[in-house]
This record gives C-alpha cells, sequence and structure tokens, in this order.
C-alpha cells in the first residue's frame, strides 16, 4: 500500500498544483518513480496507491503501471482515492486512515504480508530482503530504519532497539531524540496484525489515525514483536526545500550512492518520451544532467534541467534546479534556484545569489510551476515567488 496523498506544503510553490509525489526529482524523474520502481525491483506485482491532494496529474502519471511493469494479471497497480460514503468523508484521516478506508482492496488479495510504503522518499531498497529479515526474526511488524545526523533526527520518528533489533520503544517527531536511528516509514505487516491493529485504532475517537503517532506506539504497548531492519543504502525524505535541493543536488556527485544509471537497479519513468535533447555550438555544459528535449545556448554548471527545458543565448544557469518545460530566455541568470514546471523567465532577468563571491549559506531561491517573470526583474536570494493563486 503506497502512500501518495501527501500535500507537501513544505515545499511551497512546487505543490501548490500537484501532490508531492509527483514533484519532479533529478530531471527525468518523479519523487513516486523510486517507490514505484523498488516495487518492481523487488518484484511485487499488486501495489494500492493511495491518492487525496491534487489526485488528477498523479493519477495521469502512474496511467496503467506499465512504465514500471506493474500492468500484470496478477494484481498490477490500483489508484485508490478516499472513500465517499456516509461514515467516511471525502478526506483521509491519517496514514493509518487511509489504509483502513481501503482494506477492502487487501481483503480481495488476502495477503500474508502487507507493505506499507511512503511516495515521498528518494531510495533504493529491495524490500524482498526485508521481508526475509521479517520471516526470520517471526516479526509480526518490521519497520525499516536508517541512521541519520543527530541534528536532523527530530524530524522522524525515533527507534530504541535491543541487542536483537526488536524495537523496545518508538517516539514520534521527538524535540530532544534519544537516538539517531530514525523510522523510514516502510513497514512490513502481517496481514491479520495490520487488520486488528487498523480496527482497534479506528474505534479509538482520541487517535490521530497515524501509523507513527498512534499504530506503532500502540502496537508496541500490546508486546507485538516490532523488529528495525536496518538499511544501509541512500534515503533521503524530500519534504522540505532544503532537503529537496541537498537530495537533487547530491545526485551530481561522482560515486554517488543512489546511482541513477546503474543497470542493475533501473529507477523507471513514465517520462521516456521525449526527443534527444540539443546543444547548441556556444553553449557551455559542465557537471549537470540534462534531460531529453531539451534545448541549451547558454552556460549551465553543476545544475538539473528537467525534460523540454529551453536556455537562451547568454543565459548562466549555476547550481540550480529547472523542472520541465521551462524556458529561460537570452541573458539571464540562474543561481541556487529550484524553478517549477512551465515557469518562463524573460530576458535579461536576475534571479538568485549570482557571481564567483556568493556565499554559499546564501538561501535557495524557488520560483512556482507556471509563474511568468518579466524582463529584466531581480529576485533576491532565497525568496520564494508565488503566482496569485494555484491552477
Amino acid at each position: 500500500m503506497l502512500l501518495a496523498g501527501g500535500q507537501g506544503s513544505r515545499l511551497g510553490g512546487l505543490t501548490r498544483n500537484r501532490a508531492k509525489p509527483a514533484v519532479s526529482f533529478c530531471g527525468k524523474y518523479r519523487i513516486i518513480d523510486f517507490t514505484l520502481s523498488n516495487c518492481t525491483n523487488s518484484n511485487i506485482n499488486t501495489v494500492g496507491v493511495l491518492i487525496q491532494y491534487k489526485p488528477f496529474l498523479l493519477n495521469s502519471y502512474i496511467g496503467l503501471g506499465s512504465a514500471w511493469d506493474l500492468d500484470n494479471p496478477f494484481g498490477g497497480v490500483h489508484i485508490l482515492p478516499p472513500f465517499l460514503g456516509e461514515t467516511e468523508g471525502s478526506w483521509y484521516n491519517g496514514t493509518a486512515n487511509a489504509v483502513y478506508q481501503n482494506y477492502e482492496f487487501i481483503d480481495y488479495y488476502d495477503p500474508e504480508y502487507v507493505i506499507i510504503l511512503s511516495g515521498d522518499h528518494v531510495y533504493k531498497m529491495d524490500y524482498s530482503l526485508m521481508l526475509k529479515f521479517h520471516k526470520e526474526k517471526n516479526a509480526e511488524i518490521t519497520l525499516a530504519a536508517i541512521q541519520v545526523p543527530r541534528e536532523e533526527a527530530s524530524r522522524f520518528g525515533i527507534l530504541t532497539i535491543d541487542s536483537e533489533d526488536r524495537v523496545t520503544k518508538f517516539t514520534e517527531k521527538p524535540a530532544n531524540p534519544e537516538s539517531d536511528l530514525v523510522s523510514m516509514g516502510v513497514y512490513i505487516f502481517n496481514g491479520p496484525t495490520l487488520k486488528q491493529a487498523l480496527i482497534t485504532d479506528k474505534a479509538d475517537y482520541l487517535s490521530q489515525n497515524d501509523f507513527g503517532k498512534n499504530i506503532i506506539p500502540n502496537q508496541l504497548s500490546t508486546g507485538k514483536r516490532v523488529f528495525a531492519y536496518k538499511f544501509q543504502g541512500y534515503w533521503r525524505d524530500v519534504g522540505t526545500i532544503e532537503s529537496y535541493y541537498q537530495a537533487n543536488m547530491e545526485s551530481l556527485k561522482d560515486g554517488h550512492f543512489l546511482n541513477i544509471f546503474d543497470p542493475k537497479f533501473r529507477i523507471f519513468s513514465n517520462e521516456d518520451i521525449f526527443p534527444p535533447h540539443f546543444v547548441g555550438s556556444a553553449a557551455e555544459i559542465e557537471n549537470s544532467l540534462i534531460c531529453n528535449g531539451c534545448t541549451v545556448h547558454g552556460k549551465v554548471s553543476n545544475s538539473i534541467l528537467g525534460a523540454g527545458v529551453y536556455v537562451g543565448e547568454g543565459v548562466e544557469i549555476k547550481d540550480s534546479i529547472i523542472l520541465p518545460y521551462v524556458k529561460l530566455h537570452k541573458g539571464s541568470s540562474v543561481y541556487r534556484t529550484i524553478i517549477g514546471e512551465n515557469a518562463e523567465v524573460m530576458g535579461n532577468c536576475s534571479i538568485g545569489a549570482r557571481g564567483e563571491f556568493a556565499p554559499a549559506y546564501e538561501g535557495i531561491t524557488v520560483i512556482e510551476d507556471y509563474h511568468l517573470i518579466t524582463e529584466g526583474t531581480v529576485i533576491e536570494s532565497g525568496k520564494h515567488v508565488y503566482r496569485s493563486r494555484a491552477m
């Protein structure tokens, strides 16, 4: 069950028109591509995608799941919106409520194990190895866990474990974390354990119906066998502008753990429909990802250009993420900036901190999807530019 309904308000203008899992990442991908590809690479053939906020674009993008080989006769990918009934509202009350509302779907397949996934994390993981661990431990619930810098730990659920990797305590986003081992938001449940946990949670009118805040702590309190599977690979929660920017920039580094070019563990995308990119004779490109369909006449360094981006003559782009179908016209400069999809920057604009001696601590500038920056506009570093209203 893939939770993909998040609004992602901390990503500001990048999510006013689309759900967070549908935001472009690393040029040609969407954030949700990583979780769907993990399912394919783990030989999972039945996936329920729980959508909610701005569902149309995400629904259209996933389609029948053929890009991820999930259009199969054994289950396939299923888009599951909130249930519109007399006893439920038209909105999920929390992550646990989202799965509860769709338990009819789970019952139809009657699985021995259910894996709960988030559609807004960037990582490559073989879930079959986690399931093997789950079985070896005779666990009822297994949580994927990873160590993060202590200063970031308060953003996540914190795990305390014993020498056998059994979870003894779980605290959701504490102000003062006891450890740096955090939950990745990936859970494996035995089928009956999940069903009973959701029924019990639904009956508790004080519950926030959330896996991290309610389900996991409550299951621990009743003595369930809950274990932590320690993941050793690359994983990023890209829920903030800073983490989103950093994760994109990290993909430009040599030997990066994510390695989107690894043929043994491919990341699939539904964006493989664009013509080759065109690089003009005056173009200069350094340490950058230039996706298909781009036209580049200017200078691009340490940046990512999504599909269909146009870069005019004399344009300079540095340390930036340009999402699909953006147009940048003659003479403009862009530094340490994220420009949303279909935005257009007219000629001779200056966006973000610029120059060889710009301080490293300058903020990240963000331009919302579809925004038009008029000719000669100067936008200071760290500013978030929105249109008057969302689409």
